[in-house]
């Protein structure tokens, strides 16, 4: 078994220390939380989003009507609300006034330094080498937070149009998928989307969930504003299903980043490998339909989950474009393969972090930041080229197959001649040096 040691990150005011947690009582909690204690009754803003399916190159979704939006999701909704809270008092601090700048050199890696987000609390053991986890509820989850730090309801409309309800009652019978703020932000906006949160999922992907991630990213309309995930031993420290999300008007170092190695699947979807970049990863784009894109994308991570491999999902301008980024970071780390130089660091490589967003908690880390010193630490959470192209193999290897209700793969070939390919393109990859690679059956390895 795997473990590290972190400081957990807060994103919530009634997050307490693990022993507190399992010692509360699971009624009676006597304030304003999401658990069946306090949530009959209970009211919050609903925002019903249209299920427009067809992608308009660069202009987002295809709307034969264009109706004017009930509120603007993004700038009057959102970020509104979430500067609401601000007022409130209920953020642990100001994000706005943590120091902020582009590192000189090729790609402009952003650095922020942000000594507030891992004060006051203990260092927490993590197990790193399980993806998937089951639900503890003696853990804090996002049943446990404050209604006031929850920004509003997030679901599908159900007469096909816009609509938003200041004030629209929580359906306990269908979980409804909620916006909240997280209280330790990482830039403006940051907020966490919390898919269904009255099922108390395990932090791992399904069709469903990553579809609604994706309509987030379209609903904002902002190439500013993008939706990261972090599966578990890919620095998730919550096992409760989310998204997080936040606005920064720059362009991430990683969407400046060259591709190539171009695979098209049959839906139109290219699938192709970051090129001189620190980490290693696949980018999806180029689908003409929402579904089509979210469903590739969200099967390449199912597979990534039942193959027991670490990663991180980037969705960015607005939707249209997708990175995956299997990585294994924390598991050298759990090996003490890592340079204690950079342990020293403090900085955990997450979604943001591989994008190149580099949250810095000491002083003398953001004087000193430069391009080689953040190419240096993201270098060690990539794989190798080598491991990539079996990592690779097995994704396209899944998508084509197809994931069924259940999360299940499974076999949906066209024809018997493209299966035959299939299975000699899986005995090649088993004759290398790794152990054969088998959906749900795989340990993610770290060559050397």
């Amino acid at each position: 078994m795997l473990r590290i040691k972190r400081v957990p990150t807060v994103v919530s005011n009634y997050q307490k220390e693990e022993g507190e947690e399992g010692s509360r009582r699971l009624a009676g909690c006597g304030r304003n939380c999401l658990n069946k204690c306090c949530i009959p009754g209970a009211k919050l803003p609903l925002y019903a989003f249209k299920r427009v399916n067809k992608i308009a190159n660069g202009k987002g979704l295809l709307d034969d009507e264009n109706k004017e939006p009930p509120v603007a999701f993004l700038d009057s909704l959102l970020l509104g609300e979430w500067e609401d809270r601000i007022q409130r008092g209920l953020f642990r601090y100001d994000v706005t006034a943590c120091e902020t700048k582009v590192i000189p050199g090729e790609y402009g890696f952003i650095a922020q330094l942000n000594e507030g987000r891992h004060l006051k609390k203990r260092p927490t053991e993590f197990r790193v080498d399980k993806v998937l986890q089951p639900f503890d509820g003696r853990k804090f989850n996002f049943t446990k937070v404050g209604q006031e730090e929850v920004l509003f309801q997030f679901e599908a409309s159900e007469d096909g149009d816009i609509q938003f309800f200041p004030n629209a009652p929580i359906d306990v019978e269908n979980s409804p998928s909620v916006v909240a703020i997280n209280v330790s932000p990482i830039e403006y906006g940051h907020v966490l989307l919390i898919p269904r949160v009255l099922e108390c999922l395990p932090q791992r992907i399904d069709r469903e969930s990553f579809l609604l991630a994706l309509y987030m990213a379209v609903e904002a309309g902002s190439p500013y504003f993008r939706v990261g995930y972090n599966s578990l031993g890919a620095f998730a420290t919550i096992n409760h299903l989310h998204f997080q999300a936040y606005y920064l008007a720059v362009s991430f170092p990683i969407e400046k980043a060259p591709t190539g190695k171009t695979t098209t699947l049959d839906d139109g979807i290219n699938v192709s490998e970051l090129l001189n970049y620190p980490v290693r990863g696949l980018v999806f784009e180029g689908s003409s339909t929402l579904e089509d894109l979210s469903n590739a994308v969200s099967d390449a991570c199912i597979c990534l989950q039942e193959n027991n491999i670490p990663y991180n999902v980037l969705i960015s301008d607005s939707g249209r474009r997708i990175f995956l980024l299997p990585q294994c970071y924390a598991e050298k780390q759990a090996l003490g393969e890592v340079n204690p130089e950079l342990l020293d660091t403090q900085v955990n490589p997450a979604v943001w972090e591989i994008s190149g967003h580099m949250v810095l908690k000491r002083k003398k880390d953001y004087e000193e930041a430069s391009e080689g010193n953040a190419w240096r630490l993201l270098a060690e959470v990539s794989l190798s080229e080598e491991r990539l192209q079996e990592v690779k193999a097995i994704i396209l290897d899944s998508i084509s197959c197809g994931v069924d209700e259940n999360g299940n793969v499974g076999p949906n070939f066209k024809d018997d001649e493209e299966q035959d390919v299939k299975h000699e393109e899986a005995d090649t990859l088993n004759k290398g040096s790794q152990p054969p690679m088998m959906p749900g059956k795989q340990e993610c390895l770290v060559l050397h």
